[in-house]
């Protein structure tokens, strides 16, 4: 049997071309992967078909949306994952699950090679070979367009010439990336930060300026993770797809963003996300009424390395597997429920309850009969500040 290379596979033009092209340059057979994390679009038994009659010689297709959710988005929920405290890792979060099955299909069928679609430009090509090499480091990774010049004029030409079942149509002046936690928008009149947002770029939400009535939605975690919206048993996927359509049609989740990327470049994105930024709003409440202070403190600096790692594509990274660990244990009483106001544009938060809160009615109160001895207060700052005072002391001395 032929060496084989396994192909992370879109359906695209540059995948659909990168088939052939990488038998030319490599003498392999290719099987095309494609993994479903709720992209939505072409139907994925076409996306099959179109691989086969592209050359490839296997074409494997993977519904991993409860996966997707299971795994990699509760997790991102738990870190209130946001790179760059906006971004809530769109990308990022779906190139290690892909990543896993293409080392597992190549394991499967005995293929020594992996290849992606990514340019030499980009943040991907470093997630998708990162995630490889950490899972199986004795496999090789390739990518046709970076490594054998395989632009988007010679796409073209090369699928004429082969008479490859892509249609040529009008390129779109966006790159677009998406799955079922968000949507990413870059290029075209995008590459000049100055240039505002269009409406046409985004699907995931409608206009926040229309004029709507708000919509009120509970949403319930268990231990960190979302388990009901109003009441009604959800999974974390249903929960992500509800409050896309609930958020989104408040035009909740745009965020227009000048981005530092792991090559050394800055770009300008535009990303969708409303369940994302509706989902790690309610859930960071909930930490406010249920998780101890300085666990909250020192969380937060986890959760922006978290991003990092994640955002870097190091998902399969010793040190994001013992963040996860500490994110895990500070989950252990992140039950309850919030309240959320979705209107114009923003997710706000009118209620949060839990049979696990540490807040204290009797203590936090300022009527009669508090409980909080308030002669207690004067001892604790002079214990306090007493650093401050004898240093104020010494400088006053000089």
């Amino acid at each position: 049997m032929a060496e084989r290379v396994v192909l992370a596979y879109s359906g695209g033009l540059d995948t659909s071309v990168g088939i052939g092209w990488l038998k030319d340059a490599t003498g392999k057979d290719v099987v095309a992967l494609a993994i479903d994390v709720g992209q939505g679009g072409e139907d994925m038994d076409a996306i099959r078909q179109r691989a086969l009659d592209c050359g490839a010689v296997e074409s494997v297709v993977v519904d991993a949306k409860e996966e997707y959710a299971n795994d990699y988005l509760v997790p991102a929920i738990k870190a209130n994952a946001l790179y760059q405290k906006r971004y809530p890792l769109v990308s990022a979060l779906s190139r290690p699950l892909i990543a896993k099955h293409l080392v597992a299909t190549a394991r499967e069928l005995g293929a020594d090679t992996v290849a992606h679609g990514c340019t030499g430009k980009g943040n991907d090509q470093v997630r998708f070979e990162a995630a490889v090499a950490a899972l199986a480091p004795e496999l090789s990774s390739v990518a046709p367009v970076r490594d054998f010049a395989l632009t988007r004029d010679k796409a073209i030409v090369y699928a004429q010439e082969h008479n490859l079942p892509i249609e040529q149509s009008k390129k779109s002046p966006y790159s677009i990336d998406q799955n079922v936690w968000g949507r990413a928008v870059e290029t075209g009149f995008l590459e000049d930060p100055w240039n505002a947002p269009i409406e046409d770029l985004y699907t995931y939400s409608k206009d926040p300026a229309t004029p709507r009535e708000a919509t009120e939605v509970t949403i319930t975690f268990t231990e960190g993770v979302p388990t009901a919206i109003d009441g009604t048993p959800v999974t974390p996927l249903q929960a992500v797809q509800l409050l896309n359509t609930l958020a989104g049609d408040q035009g909740i989740g745009r965020i227009d963003i000048v981005e530092d990327r792991l090559v050394g470049i800055k770009s300008r994105e535009v990303y969708e996300s409303p369940a994302g930024l509706t989902l790690i709003t309610a859930h960071e409440e909930l930490e406010n009424l249920t998780v101890e202070r300085d666990v909250a403190r020192y969380k937060r600096g986890v959760e922006a390395e978290w991003a990092n790692l994640v955002y870097d594509g190091l998902w399969f990274s010793g040190l994001k597997r013992s963040l996860d660990a500490f994110i895990d244990e500070t989950q252990r009483y992140v039950s309850g429920d919030v309240r959320l106001t979705l209107h114009a544009g923003t997710p706000t938060v009118t209620g949060r309850r839990s049979g696990q809160s540490l807040y204290d009615f009797d203590l936090a109160t300022y009527d009669t009969g508090d409980t909080f001895d308030q002669s207690l207060a004067k001892g604790f700052i002079e214990l306090w500040s007493l650093p401050s005072k004898i240093s104020a002391r010494r400088d006053a001395a000089q």
